[in-house]
């Protein structure tokens, strides 16, 4: 008994700290404006070295079962289903054109350039290191308004790439225990079957579930679903030998286009908010956790190499793995356009943007838990590569999210491509008609009713055609809108702030309970979000 409580405390103490270093850095890194993961990882390699911080260990079934279904649930819940269909072939080269090169050229590098390291272990090596980690490449687009076609690409392809990666790892394991590639036959039904079915068993799951919704609206336990549908995704896609991946993603594509006509306006919002807290810590948790894997990393290698050999090794593959990653996707994006002009699509990514998404080749915690997870012994014997795999994948993950993203900000501005933010013209059209149809809608009210509540009624309108007017094409008229809607806003925030000063008043005098505050606060927080100004 006295050793579980120990063994609880511990965990309790691991928990703690991993809490308060995402929260705190996450502050810091907000004044800084540099992507949280970024500085997470920074944080935690630096008090990776402290004795006061415990050390702990990543645990790659941690990372598989625990924290990569939430997270490509929450990330695929984001995608727009036009644009991942649109850019289908672009994804289908990165995710598995792309994979499958930088593996190939990591094995061919590493059997001459590293003695340690021959064709079996760099195609190993390759696999671990051919996932990359979009999340802080894209916290830096979205803040530059970077195009939203290239964010589209970016968010897809590490949706896709950690299937092929881990078929990859798969494959380089088999490898190595076997002696020989599977033939191009085996490898490319494999291939199929991994997709085919993880697509299947993630589309199912998702009809059920959406069957299910119907009879559902409750907030937290829509919240508690949602939780458990990415883990029952990932869960069975593996049962059934398939992608549990590609199963998480294909719900999370499914789930997130129905939510719209089976989520109510207030489960919407609970549920929307608790997801946001939700990726925010398991994001965080995970990037921490990368920094503070340097003692063992070091404990692993140290001894079997100098410090300057390690260090060479270390930038020479991440150097490397940034070229392959160009040389393929300049190409690839350009073979994509021409496919495309002969589909007829009219979008096309430039050569500016193919230069930012070639950029953005960050590895992240996928990569890590990869590595960890080469066992230390093949076919019963020690296998001496796992450890130098280890830290050259440490390294990659350091090197490309360290430098490329924190140069990504400057890369994004010399080519001419931030700044691109405030409403497009596909949004501005759909506002327009969704308002032009509302106000169809209130004025066939209005004949309908008479004279009765003419008053509500011309309010009502008279608010929808100043927000229409604001969308329009005249200049004059538009200022004039928006001048008029940004006053009615500013006015009626003051008026709700002071509504809000007098329930906090009138529950410290002790006139109202704390129950009648939260119930009044919440309206009045649900009626303040609606002012929140977007600039059109």
């Amino acid at each position: 008994m006295v050793a579980s409580a120990e063994s609880l405390h511990a965990l309790e103490r691991v928990v703690l700290v991993l809490l308060v270093m995402v929260a705190a850095f996450a502050v810091i890194a907000h004044r800084l404006k540099v992507p949280y993961p970024i500085v997470l990882v920074l944080a935690g390699l630096v008090l990776s070295f402290s004795q006061h911080v415990p050390h702990i260990p990543l645990d790659p079934n941690l990372v598989f079962a625990i924290f990569l279904p939430p997270l490509l649930y929450g990330s695929a819940w984001t995608v727009s289903w036009r644009e991942f269909r649109q850019n289908a072939f672009v994804l289908a080269l990165l995710a598995v054109g792309l994979v499958g090169f930088t593996v190939w050229g990591v094995a061919e590098f590493s059997d001459r350039f590293i003695t340690a390291l021959d064709w079996k272990a760099g195609f190993l090596l390759g696999a671990v290191v051919s996932t990359t980690d979009a999340i802080a490449a894209t916290s830096v687009a979205h803040a530059l308004g970077l195009p939203r076609r290239v964010v589209d690409i970016l968010e897809g392809e590490s949706l896709l790439n950690d299937a092929t990666g881990l078929l990859a790892l798969e494959i380089g394991l088999s490898l190595l225990a076997r002696g020989d590639l599977p033939t191009v036959g085996e490898g490319l039904a494999r291939l199929t079957y991994l997709i085919v079915a993880g697509l299947v068993v993630g589309l199912l799951l998702g009809v059920v579930v959406g069957w299910l919704e119907r009879y559902i609206d409750n907030g937290p336990v829509e919240v508690v679903l949602s939780l458990i549908v990415p883990y029952a995704a990932y869960l069975a896609g593996e049962e059934a030998k398939a992608s549990g991946v590609l199963a998480v993603v294909a719900c999370g594509l499914y789930m997130s286009r129905r939510s719209a006509t089976f989520f109510s306006p207030g489960v919407r919002i609970q549920v929307k908010g608790a997801w946001e807290a939700m990726t925010f810590v398991l994001n965080g948790i995970v990037f921490a956790l990368i920094g503070l894997q340097m003692p063992y990393v070091l404990a692993g290698i140290r001894g079997d190499y100098s410090i300057l050999t390690l260090v060479r090794y270390g930038a020479v593959f991440s150097a490397m793995l940034i070229a392959l990653r160009m040389v393929w996707v300049l190409p690839a994006l350009k073979l994509a356009n021409f496919i495309g002009r002969l589909q007829g699509l009219k979008k096309a990514t430039s050569g500016r943007e193919s230069l930012v998404i070639g950029w953005t080749g960050m590895r992240g915690v996928l990569a890590l838990a990869a590595a960890v997870s080469v066992p230390e012994m093949i076919n019963d014997k020690p296998f001496g590569p796992r450890n130098l795999i280890v830290f050259v994948t440490f390294s990659v993950i350091l090197v490309t999210l360290v430098l490329q993203g924190l140069t990504l900000p400057s890369v994004i501005r010399a080519l001419g491509l931030a700044g691109q933010t405030g409403m497009g013209p596909e949004e501005r059209n759909a506002r327009k008609v969704a308002l032009e149809e509302a106000l169809e809608y209130l004025r066939s009210k209005r004949h309908e009713a008479g004279e009765v509540h003419s008053h509500a009624f011309e309010d009502v309108i008279d608010r929808y055609r100043r927000r229409l007017e604001a969308l329009g094409e005249d200049e004059a008229r538009k200022e004039s809108a928006v001048e008029t809607t940004q006053t009615v806003i500013r006015l009626s925030k003051g008026a709700l702030r002071r509504q809000r000063s007098a329930m906090i008043r009138m529950r410290n005098e002790g006139r109202i309970s704390d129950d009648v505050l939260r119930t009044v606060e919440r309206e009045l927080d649900l009626e303040e979000s609606r002012y929140l100004l977007r600039k059109s």
